[in-house]
C-alpha cells in the first residue's frame, strides 16, 4: 500500500536533487549536469511520477496523487525546454526565459494551492514538498528577470525537498524493519489510509479533475503571459508546455472514463485539442514567417459543443457548468480573430481561464479533503428537474453498466460523435494547394478526428461494442491519413490513383459496416452511410475530379448527423427515457437484445427469484447464475437429463470437463468415510472460496444421483469440487442440492462476465438466467490437484484469483 507513496515522494526527491546540483553549479563555465542530460533525466522522473500518481488515484482519493501528477507534467515540459536549450534551439537572447516563465508561473501557483490544502488537511510532508517546489519556481521566475536573485535560493528550496524526502524514506524504512513498531510522525501511511476511508463521499468523485484544471492553467499561461508582457514573443520554446499539457490531458480523459465521469472526460479531451492546435501554431513559424489562419466554421461549431456540454455539466455542478462558458467565449474569440492564438482577444480570454482554473483547482482540492465544503451549486439544477415530469435524471449503480459484459470504463460514444462533428466541419475550409499548412486544419482533423476517435473506439471495444468500436477506429484512421495527406501537402499539387486505391479499400470496409448497422440502429445506419459521402469526397479529390461544393455539402451532412448522435448519446446517458432516440434496428436479431422475452431473466437480489431458479433446476432445466467469479451454466445433479443437456449445450471439450459444486460439506456427509481425513480437513479449511479442489473419483459419486450422466462430470480418474464464496449461489444449492457446473460460454470463448452475455452466447440452450450485473471478478477460480494429497503433495492445474502461496498456507 505504501509503495506508490514512496515511489512518488522519492522520485520528487531525486529530481529535486538533480535541480539543486544544477542551480548550485549554474554559475560555472561548464555546469555539472549538461542541459540535455538534465532534461532527459527529468523526463524519466516525470514518467515515474505519473505512474505513482495514477496508481495512487486508482486506489483511493489523495492529495498525493494531485501532487505527483502536477510535478510530473511540470518536469515533462521543463525537461523538454532544457533539451531544446542543450541542443541550441533557443539561441536568441531571452529565448530561454520566454520558454521557461509560462510553465514556472503556472506551477508556482498550482503547487501553492496544493500546499495550502495540504496544510489545512494536516498532510505536513506533502505541504512542505509542494510549498518548497512552489517557492523554487517563484525564485526561478524572479532570477530570470533580475540577476540579484541568485540561483542559490532556488537550489536551497530544492534541497528542502530532498531533506523532506529523506525524512520520509527513513520513516518508511524504520516502519518496515521494526515491523510497524516505530512510526516517525508524518510517515505512518496507515493513519492516512484510515482517514481517507472515513471521509464522507456522495457518489463517485473524479479525483483526476484537479489535474485537468491545472493543465488548463498551463496552456492559458503560455498565451496570457504574452498579452501581459511577461514574455516578449510566442515561439517554439513554449510548445513543450502546450503539448505536454495536451498529452497529459488525453491521459486525464482516459482516467476520467475509469472514474465513470463521461462529461469531464469529454471536456478535457476538447481542451486537449486546443492545446495541440496552439502548439501547432507556434511550430508553424519554423516553416513560414507569417502566422496561420483559422477556419471560422469549425470554431463556431466547437463553441456550440462546449455550450451543450456546459448545460449538461450544470446538472452535476453549477460552478463546473459556468466554468465551461469561458471556453465557449474562447472559441468565439478565436473565430472572430483570423490569426487566432496570436491576437489579443483570445489571449485576454486565456488570462480569464487561468484565473478561473486556479479558483476551480482550489475548490475541487479543498472539497475532496474538507468536511465543510465550498458551495458549488451541486444538485441545484437537479432539484429543479425533480419537480418536472418531463425529464428524469438517469441515476443508480447501473448508470454506466454496459449491456454486454463488464467494463471499467464509462461509455465514450459522446466523445466519438463529437470528434466526428469537429473533424467534418474542420475540412469545410478548402486549403491552398500551394500553401497547405497556412490554414490550421491538421490539429482539428488529426487530433479530434483521429487520436481522440481512436480513444473512443478503444473504450467502446472495452465495453463490448465490437461494431461501434470498429467503425470509430476505421474512421479515425481515415481522418488521420486524409488530414495529413490533403492538409499536410504530402502529395503536393499532383493527383494520382495511388491514394485512390487506399480510399477504395476504406470504402469497401465501410460498406460492410453500413450493412452491419441495419441490425444495430437507424441512427447508426445513417451515421455510417453519410460517412460514405466523406469517403467519396476524399476519393474524388484524390483523382482530381472533385466537383465544386461537393465536399462542403458532404461534410455538413455528416456533421449534422454526427451532432444528432452526440446529443442523443448525451441525453441517453443523462436522462431516463428516449428524448432523442437512436432508433430501432431495421432488422431485429434474436440473439442480442431479444433474450429478455425468450428466456426468463430474474434479479438475484430477490429471494423469490432464487426459488424460481431452484424450481427450474429441480424440473430438469439449465440456468445461468452469478458466482464469486464469472457467470456459469448449472444443472441439478439429481436430474441426469439436465446434466446431459448442459453437456450438449456446451459441446464440452474433454480437457475442460464439468465440475461439481456444493453448499457445504454436509451434502457429502453420507460419503465422508470414502474421503481421506487429510483431504476432508483440507476441503473444510479451503472452502468457501474461489478454490476448486480436484479429488480422486470414487464410489462417493454414486451418492449424488447422477446415474449414467456422471460420465460427463470430471474425468474417469478425478472430479473438481468447490463451495463458492457467494451467498446467492450457496443459497440456491441449499434449495436444489449439489449441482454440476460449466462456464456459461461456448468452449474456447472468453468467460461470461455479465448476465446479458449468457443468453447472447448460449441462446435457447439456457432456460433461465439469474441476473446480478457485472461479475465481481474477471479471473476464474484456482484449480488445485489433490489426487496425491495423502503423500503431502498438491499440484495446480490453473492459478486463478487465489495465489499458490495462499493455498499452500491453508494446507
Amino acid at each position: 500500500e505504501s509503495l506508490h507513496y514512496s515511489i512518488g515522494l522519492l522520485g520528487i526527491s531525486a529530481g529535486s536533487l538533480l535541480l539543486a546540483v544544477h542551480f548550485y553549479s549554474s554559475l560555472r563555465a561548464a555546469p555539472v549536469i549538461p542541459s540535455t542530460a538534465l532534461g532527459i533525466l527529468l523526463l524519466l522522473l516525470s514518467a515515474l511520477l505519473a505512474y505513482a500518481g495514477i496508481w495512487r488515484s486508482l486506489r483511493n482519493a489523495s492529495l498525493f496523487s494531485s501532487l505527483f501528477l502536477t510535478i510530473s507534467v511540470f518536469w515533462c515540459g521543463y525537461g523538454v525546454v532544457f533539451i531544446l536549450e542543450g541542443q541550441e534551439v533557443l539561441n536568441d537572447t531571452g529565448d530561454f526565459r520566454n520558454a521557461l516563465v509560462p510553465g514556472l508561473v503556472t506551477f508556482t501557483l498550482a503547487l501553492f494551492v496544493i500546499a495550502v490544502v495540504g496544510f489545512l488537511s494536516k498532510e505536513v510532508v506533502l505541504a512542505m514538498i509542494a510549498s518548497a517546489v512552489s517557492l523554487a519556481s517563484a525564485h526561478e521566475v524572479a532570477m530570470q528577470y533580475n540577476t540579484a536573485f541568485g540561483s542559490s535560493a532556488v537550489a536551497c528550496n530544492y534541497m528542502i525537498v530532498c531533506f523532506v524526502g529523506g525524512y520520509f524514506a527513513l520513516g518508511r524504512i524504520l516502519y518496515f524493519f521494526t515491523k510497524e513498531k516505530i512510526a516517525i510522525p508524518g510517515t505512518d501511511l496507515a493513519k492516512n489510509k484510515a482517514h481517507e476511508q472515513i471521509q464522507p463521499t456522495s457518489g463517485s468523485v473524479n479525483h483526476f479533475a484537479v489535474t485537468g484544471l491545472i493543465l488548463n492553467m498551463l496552456s492559458a499561461s503560455v498565451f496570457g503571459c504574452r498579452l501581459l508582457g511577461v514574455t516578449s514573443k510566442l515561439f517554439i520554446g513554449q510548445v513543450p508546455w502546450l503539448w505536454a499539457a495536451g498529452v497529459y490531458q488525453i491521459g486525464v480523459c482516459i482516467l476520467s472514463y475509469r472514474a465513470m465521469d463521461v462529461l469531464m472526460a469529454t471536456f478535457v479531451s476538447f481542451t486537449s485539442i486546443l492545446k495541440f492546435a496552439g502548439g501547432y501554431c507556434l511550430l508553424y513559424s519554423i516553416w513560414q514567417t507569417e502566422e496561420p489562419t483559422f477556419p471560422t466554421p469549425f470554431l463556431v461549431v466547437f463553441s456550440i459543443l462546449f455550450a451543450v456540454l456546459a448545460v449538461f455539466l450544470t446538472l452535476k455542478s453549477l460552478v463546473d457548468g459556468l466554468y465551461l462558458l469561458f471556453y465557449v467565449a474562447y472559441c468565439i474569440a478565436l473565430a472572430c480573430c483570423p490569426k487566432g492564438f496570436f491576437e489579443g482577444g483570445p489571449q485576454g480570454v486565456d488570462v480569464a481561464i487561468f484565473v478561473a482554473s486556479a479558483l476551480m483547482t482550489l475548490i475541487h482540492l479543498y472539497n475532496v479533503k474538507a468536511g465543510t465544503k465550498i458551495p458549488t451549486g451541486k444538485g441545484v439544477v437537479k432539484a429543479l428537474l425533480d419537480r418536472s415530469s418531463f425529464l428524469k435524471l438517469h441515476e443508480g449503480a447501473n448508470l454506466h453498466a454496459p449491456y454486454l459484459g463488464y467494463s471499467k470504463y464509462a461509455d465514450a460514444e459522446v466523445l466519438g460523435y463529437a470528434c466526428s462533428v469537429l473533424a467534418s466541419f474542420a475540412i469545410t475550409m478548402t486549403g491552398d494547394p500551394e500553401a497547405p499548412l497556412a490554414t490550421v486544419v491538421i490539429p482539428w482533423v488529426v487530433v479530434a478526428g483521429g487520436i481522440l476517435k481512436l480513444l473512443s473506439g478503444s473504450v467502446a471495444f472495452a465495453r463490448g461494442k465490437t461494431l461501434e468500436s470498429s467503425a470509430f477506429i476505421l474512421y479515425a484512421v481515415m481522418w488521420i491519413i486524409w488530414g495529413l495527406t490533403r492538409y499536410g501537402g504530402l502529395y503536393g499539387t499532383t493527383r494520382s490513383f495511388h491514394a485512390a486505391v487506399g480510399i477504395v479499400a476504406f470504402m469497401l470496409f465501410n460498406v460492410f459496416i453500413v450493412f452491419c448497422t441495419i441490425f444495430l440502429s437507424t441512427t447508426w445506419f445513417f451515421y455510417s452511410l453519410t460517412f460514405m459521402l466523406i469517403a467519396v469526397s476524399f476519393l474524388l479529390d484524390a483523382i482530381g475530379a472533385l466537383p465544386a461544393g461537393y465536399d462542403i455539402a458532404a461534410t455538413i451532412i455528416f456533421g449534422l448527423v454526427s451532432f444528432y448522435c452526440f446529443l442523443s448519446a448525451l441525453f441517453s446517458s443523462t436522462f431516463e427515457g428516449s428524448c432523442l432516440p437512436m432508433g430501432r434496428a431495421f432488422v431485429q436479431l434474436s440473439g442480442v437484445g431479444g433474450g429478455m422475452t425468450k428466456c426468463l431473466h430474474l434479479p438475484a437480489r430477490k429471494a423469490s427469484s432464487v426459488k424460481r431458479i431452484a424450481d427450474i433446476l429441480k424440473n430438469g432445466g439449465t440456468c445461468g447464475i452469478p458466482t464469486d467469479t464469472v457467470y456459469v451454466l448449472v444443472a441439478a445433479c439429481n436430474r441426469p437429463d439436465a446434466v446431459e443437456k448442459a453437456h450438449r449445450s456446451k459441446r464440452q471439450a474433454q480437457e475442460r470437463p464439468m465440475s461439481l459444486w456444493i453448499s457445504s460439506l454436509k451434502q457429502l456427509e453420507p460419503a465422508k468415510h470414502l474421503f481421506s481425513p487429510l483431504l476432508w480437513d483440507f476441503m473444510d479449511a479451503a472452502w468457501p472460496s474461489p478454490i476448486s479442489l480436484v479429488v480422486p473419483r470414487g464410489k462417493w459419486v454414486d451418492f449424488l444421483g447422477m446415474k449414467d450422466s456422471a460420465k460427463y462430470v470430471g474425468t474417469p480418474q478425478s472430479i473438481a469440487i468447490r463451495i463458492p464464496d457467494c451467498s446467492v449461489t450457496t443459497h440456491l444449492i441449499n434449495l436444489v442440492g449439489p449441482i454440476v457446473v460449466t462456464s456459461a460460454n461456448p468452449t474456447g470463448e472468453a468467460d461470461t462476465t455479465h448476465h446479458n452475455q449468457v443468453y447472447a452466447k448460449l441462446g435457447d440452450k439456457v432456460d433461465a438466467v439469474l441476473c446480478d450485473g457485472p461479475s465481481p471478478e474477471n479471473i476464474a477460480s484456482t484449480v488445485v490437484d489433490c489426487t496425491k494429497i495423502d503423500s503431502g503433495n498438491i499440484g495446480f492445474f490453473r492459478v486463478g484469483i487465489i495465489p499458490k502461496s495462499q493455498v499452500k498456507l491453508i494446507l
